[in-house]
């Protein structure tokens, strides 16, 4: 019998912590950036550079966490039948958190023993493990440590539905997880929708994520002899498979340094990707037509990559991935037009092959027998009959609401009505007012009273804007905010001058931090590093404490050759602001470029753990050999393997 229900699940926890203040006006997007397209197809060329976005705004940072956890509790729905236990991470964007294949007892996805936020995400805070659904643009989605909106919903056939939805902001879309498990069913089925509201298309972007468990025996398969690698060096090569320089890349195990490989899938071949262990036995991922992507992402057995793991998780406990998407791979968008709404749906199960043919030296024989094995789990017809079938129950309104997620979906409602356009048509994914919350009212009050009022000007604002329908409401608005919001939405549109001189006004009407530092952070983005640390200090003026700000304006006064103002602002925080990770690297570096290489190496020596440093920075390691060459007598030593995050030096897709 299939059930639906809810529970906790306790795990050591890191909180996710309050998002940063500052919005990333001019950065903080996972963009990707390919620097040699020259071996791929025109087709990929166009979708590469098409749908690029700016930064992650509207959304705000999520960059609060550390790396100090305790025991927790976290809500959870769980789905199951005679055969699965699938349990999804409620607060955590709905990520399917583990897939348990109840006759064998084996846990099909990589279960982390910890909720451990890192930067690896478009806002920063992401979490290692389990099916995280990706939305939007490209890299780890917004929305990834946010709750959704759930609720239980009923199919005709009486198969109780776990449904999660969310208003994505960035893209002005809507999309809708539907998640089931029929009594004798031998795969979890999860129906996904996109709606396009709008009257013009949008890039789009979606891959399912999917963390499994990383041993020498396994080995990954997937109906392509081909794939488009792409690694640290931002270049793309089309690849043989398996084994194109001599070695296998199908065993993750065997490869030095982290890399993607997209597989380069012939039209016409069945959807799916596979992680098989020495029984021929492990998860599957397959999907109807239109999902067409399908990638493998390895960490590598080099020092920076085995660290990358125990950084997400803990020793022991490897990972690697394999993906899903709607383009070949993950440095694309796809245009979607307006008002179209696409679906799919996927499967996930446990495969079981004949473990000789898939660990033999024959790739087609080792794909033919991994598709055999997937055939007689699920069959493709049984796939695209569920999804025919969905569109009957897709709209129906749910029974119950398990969860509210944010009000922007309820405030998106209120703009329409009031601009006179038609609602958002998703009567399965409702919007309710009760959603709505501090975030939102200011925009509210535009809406009904045209105003926009901050109730204390030393604080933050809690929200922000880039849809261009909101520019004539706060261009008719009086007072400071509505000014600092206006230069908001200019700068995303790329409209920078505009954005200063609205900038410039809301100091004028009141000088804020958040007016002053968004000045800043223009001239540092237009290159004037003076006019940059000008603004920042009048800033600081007024926010001296504030922890983002600090750390922000440090890296441009910086640049522009001030150490010791970065070291008298470091001194003036309070102690348990010092001793965060980022500000004793900040001290570190400042020292260290003033001519005070004792300070430098003795925080280095003490130990300097940066909590939120990102996959391809290369802080650490490059602060740590700096020193040393400012040592010019001080005998070779190895690089502390604290320090060594080290991949290839650049940012790759994840």
């Amino acid at each position: 019998m299939s059930e639906l229900r809810l529970t906790t699940l306790t795990l050591p926890t890191a909180p996710v912590g309050p998002v940063n203040p500052l919005p990333p006006l001019f950065g903080g997007a996972d963009l990707h950036q390919v620097e040699d397209t020259t071996l791929a197809d025109e087709e990929m060329r166009h979708n590469i550079g098409y749908g690029r976005v700016p930064s992650v705004m509207p959304y705000l940072m999520q960059d609060g966490y550390t790396r100090e956890r305790a025991p927790a509790e976290h809500p959870v729905a769980v789905l199951e039948n005679a055969t699965l236990r699938a349990t999804f991470l409620l607060g955590a964007g709905g990520r399917l958190w583990s897939l348990v294949h109840k006759p064998t007892g084996r846990e099909l996805l990589f279960r982390n023993p910890v909720f451990q936020p890192a930067n690896l995400a478009l806002r920063g805070a992401w979490l290692a493990g389990g099916v995280e659904w990706n939305i939007g643009t490209i890299g780890h989605t917004p929305t990834t440590c946010e709750p959704l909106h759930a609720a239980r919903v009923t199919r005709p056939d009486g198969t109780p539905v776990l449904r999660m939805w969310e208003f994505e902001r960035i893209r002005g879309v809507v999309f809708q997880i539907d998640a089931y498990l029929p009594d004798d069913s031998q795969v979890l089925l999860v129906h996904i929708r996109i709606t396009n509201p709008l009257d013009r298309t949008v890039p789009m972007y979606w891959w399912s994520n999917i963390a499994v468990p990383e041993a020498p025996d396994v080995r990954v398969l997937a109906p392509a002899d081909a794939a488009w690698q792409f690694s640290y060096d931002r270049r793309i090569r089309h690849v043989g498979l398996p084994a194109p320089d001599g070695t296998d890349l199908s065993r993750t195990t065997l490869s030095r340094d982290a890399a993607d490989y997209f597989f380069d899938v012939p039209a016409g071949r069945r959807r799916w990707v596979t992680a098989l262990d020495a029984g021929g036995r492990g998860l599957v991922q397959a999907s109807t037509e239109r999902l067409r992507g399908r990638k493998l992402f390895l960490w590598g057995q080099g020092e920076g990559g085995r660290h990358w793991q125990e950084w997400l998780a803990e020793p022991g406990h490897a990972y690697l991935e394999i993906q899903a998407g709607l383009a070949r791979t993950q440095l694309e968008h796809l245009p979607m037009p307006a008002g179209a709404r696409w679906s799919w749906v996927e499967a996930y199960g446990l495969l079981e092959a004949d473990p000789g043919a898939v660990h033999g030296d024959d790739w087609t024989a080792a794909q033919d027998a991994a598709r055999t094995g997937l055939d007689r789990l699920v069959p493709q017809s049984v796939l695209d009959a569920e999804l025919e079938a969905a569109a009957r129950w897709v709209d129906q309104r749910p029974d119950e609401l398990l969860q509210a997620g944010s009000g922007w979906g309820a405030l998106e409602q209120h703009r329409r009505h009031r601009a006179g356009e038609a609602p958002l048509t998703t009567p399965g994914a409702p919007f309710p007012d009760r959603a709505l919350g501090p975030e939102q009212a200011p925009w509210l009050e535009l809406l009904d009273h045209g105003s926009i009022t901050a109730a204390d000007p030393g604080l933050a604002p809690a929200s922000y804007q880039i849809d261009p329908a909101w520019q004539e409401p706060l261009g008719a608005a009086d007072g400071w905010l509505a000014q600092l919001h206006l230069g908001t939405l200019h700068a995303h549109t790329g409209d920078h001058e505009a954005a200063r001189k609205a900038w410039l006004h809301s100091v004028e009407l009141h000088p804020t931090a958040w007016a002053w530092r968004s000045l800043a952070a223009l001239a540092a983005h237009s290159g004037d590093l003076d006019e940059a640390a000008r603004a920042y200090r009048e800033a600081l003026r007024l926010a001296p404490a504030l922890l983002p700000l600090v750390l922000e304006s440090a890296g441009v006064l910086l640049r522009a050759g001030h150490p010791r103002e970065v070291l008298e602002r470091l001194e003036a925080l309070d102690a348990a602001q010092r001793a965060t990770g980022r500000v004793r690297w900040t001290e570190a570096r400042a020292a260290l470029q003033a001519g005070d290489v004792e300070r430098c190496g003795r925080l280095l020596h003490e130990g300097i753990e940066v909590a939120d440093i990102r996959e391809g920075e290369g802080s650490l390691h490059e602060l740590w050999f700096a020193h040393r060459a400012a040592q010019r007598s001080a005998p070779e030593a190895e690089l502390p393997s604290a320090y060594d995050f080290r991949m290839l030096g650049a940012d790759a897709p994840h």
